[in-house]
């Protein structure tokens, strides 16, 4: 619950405590390393992509999920949101800049991690 919590932004040159509850920062942290906001970084390092494939490039994750997990991504500045007015609205989404450069790191330990593991099938 965060009913009468206040949170309190960093001043100028102070750093963020994570470790504390009401830290801006620390929700940041966990929206990009949830279960899926993970994977959907990764899905957009390359492409801009509409909802549905990011669904269908993302196996096991729900509407409803990707629906809440691309929100709080939008909502931290580090996924973008286009709206075309048709019928029915084609909703892109894309990496600002911010999201690439926190994507990046995530990226890099995808693709270590499956090297690794391509290594271990051909030994």
């Amino acid at each position: 619950m965060t009913e009468g919590v206040q949170r309190r932004r960093a001043g100028a040159g102070e750093r963020y405590d994570v470790f504390h509850t009401d830290c801006l920062a620390r929700d940041m942290v966990d929206h990009v390393t949830s279960r899926w906001g993970v994977w959907v970084l990764i899905s957009l390092r390359r492409n801009d992509l509409r909802f549905y494939e990011l669904r269908e490039s993302i196996q096991g994750i729900s509407e409803k999920m990707l629906a809440q997990t691309l929100r709080a991504l939008v909502g931290d500045g580090l996924v973008w949101r286009k709206v075309e007015p048709t019928a029915p609205p084609q909703v892109t989404y894309g990496l600002t800049d911010f999201g690439r450069e926190v994507g990046e790191p995530l990226t890099e330990l995808f693709d270590r991690i499956t090297r690794r593991l391509s290594a271990l099938d051909t030994a």
